[in-house]
């Protein structure tokens, strides 16, 4: 579900890959970034990957927050959006958990390609 989202929502060139972004390539990727720009939504994505489960519901997270079910709920919706955390519905709770896929995406999007040595002949 997420997987999908994620790569539909993000660019397949880097911004750092040496050519010119798209407008429309540069929004999406803002987008998923301004997803990651905030401390509580860094810290959720930190607390539902150091369960052991891989996983938590809202009520799980309140607590380490220090935040309102309303807030964390909030959060969780907009990481959900962006394609960072896959939702899955039982009963009457939801759990998150990351989509491993997306991270990397974006970690490979924003890693500058390695430049090739060249040497300088003499």
């Amino acid at each position: 579900m997420g997987d999908v989202s994620t790569r539909a929502n993000l660019p397949q060139i880097s911004p750092l890959a040496g050519e010119p972004i798209k407008r429309a390539d540069a929004e999406r990727l803002a987008g998923v970034l301004k997803a990651f720009a905030d401390p509580a939504r860094l810290r959720l994505l930190s607390l539902i990957q150091s369960t052991p489960e891989g996983e938590a519901s809202v009520t799980d997270l309140t607590a380490p927050l220090g935040l309102s079910q309303p807030t964390v709920s909030h959060h969780l919706r907009i990481l959900t959006e962006a394609g960072l955390l896959e939702r899955e519905k039982r009963g009457v709770w939801a759990y998150y958990r990351l989509v491993p896929s997306a991270i990397a995406t974006v970690a490979e999007l924003l890693t500058p390609p390695r430049k090739r040595s060249t040497r300088r002949s003499r």
